[in-house]
């Protein structure tokens, strides 16, 4: 059989078709993607897209389809099972290389990020409402951050200490909503620098440090807060992550981790994803989190509204695209980024309407709260 027979057939095991009429079937521009393909997988398929040597129209489907068929486990290159064991090896996510992906990733321009994400600066799954009715992404941005705080129960004058600080609207949103003082950890140089402008006049501290030095500190907080830095530990230092969490909280006292989370346990990302987006990611399952937290933490709470990040991302697909004129103008990003950036955003949308994909936030105790009330 063919590489071209093999790879049709791979798709239409997935409902979709080569050149065929549908939003999510592909239409191949150059023929020599077939065996690309089969020897690259996942990271060839991407970078061929970015070369402009296919298209759907409808990618988030094409992508929707294709991750809930499988086709992603069904093609196996040698790259791939180099970054298994590379992972498996050494500790990609060490101090060294956590920098990494804030240098390639987050310390893009900030105009980039202001387009796509909106006023919130957000750069996390927004939250919907518990029946889904809100309607739009800055609408649901806003209702991810008062959930947050209404499952922390907080009180004027609590002492938080936020791992991974974004762009620092979560730290100003518990300083000046709910007279909360804020110490937030960051290694992104960008970030820190919009999120200390933010929060000018507010008791909020941003270190631009790597989450691990909070272990030096002496205090103690009352609550601990984690907005989309999981993805950045890795299975190695998961346990010394909560470790680092339950030593920083007092007595009483409730974390709350808000991440996306996997149905298979992995120690490595899709190849693609880790070469351009997020080098050295991991998203955690469920249970790599439950034996990290054993012995340190009961689980009060575990809500999983994945389906919202499916929204997210598309919200930011469209901000992105009708920003992309003056972006490609004023930030000099070209052609090939925009395929990417657009691949990145539409497959991640894909993948989580595919179920493959999951945003959990877990609250935390050590067991000395004598009962919690889950909050949505």
């Amino acid at each position: 059989m063919s590489a071209q027979q093999k790879v049709t057939a791979l798709l239409r095991s997935a409902d979709i078709e080569v050149g065929g009429e549908r939003s999510w079937d592909i239409h191949i521009h150059n023929d020599h993607l077939y065996q690309r393909v089969l020897a690259e997988g996942s990271l060839g398929v991407g970078e061929a897209y970015m070369e402009g040597w296919w298209n759907a129209e409808r990618l988030d489907e094409f992508f929707a389809r294709a991750i809930h068929a499988g086709l992603d486990r069904k093609v196996r290159t040698f790259s791939f099972l180099g970054q298994v064991l590379l992972s498996r090896l050494g500790n990609l996510q060490n101090r060294r290389r956590a920098r990494q992906v804030a240098q390639q990733h987050y310390d893009l321009s900030n105009r980039l990020y202001e387009a796509m994400l909106g006023p919130t600066m957000q750069y996390t799954c927004a939250y919907y409402g518990a029946d889904g009715s809100l309607a739009t992404l800055d609408e649901a941005q806003r209702a991810k951050l008062a959930l947050i705080a209404r499952k922390l129960y907080l009180e004027p004058g609590m002492r938080v200490l936020e791992l991974g600080g974004g762009f620092g609207e979560l730290a100003r949103f518990l300083a000046a909503e709910h007279q909360c003082e804020v110490v937030s950890y960051n290694i992104s140089r960008q970030q820190v620098e919009y999120a200390r402008q933010l929060c000018q006049g507010l008791p909020v501290t941003i270190q631009l440090e790597d989450y691990r030095e909070a272990a030096n500190e002496s205090g103690q907080y009352d609550r601990v807060v984690s907005v989309g830095l999981m993805e950045h530990v890795g299975p190695k230092n998961y346990r010394g992550f909560f470790e680092l969490a339950s030593a920083r909280l007092k007595p009483g006292g409730l974390a709350l981790v808000h991440t996306i989370g996997g149905n298979v346990s992995r120690a490595h990302a899709d190849p693609w994803i880790t070469k351009y987006i997020f080098p050295n990611g991991v998203i955690p399952s469920a249970a790599q989190i439950t034996n990290a937290t054993e012995g340190l933490f009961v689980v009060e709470d575990w809500h999983n509204f994945g389906p919202d990040y499916d929204r997210t991302l598309m919200a930011w697909e469209v901000n992105f695209r009708t920003a992309w004129p003056d972006l490609n103008s004023s930030e000099g990003l070209d052609e090939r980024f925009y395929r990417m950036w657009r691949y990145y955003l539409l497959s991640c949308a894909g993948a989580f309407r595919a179920r493959s994909l999951n945003l959990w936030q877990l609250v935390l105790s050590r067991g000395d709260v004598p009962r919690y009330v889950p909050v949505r």
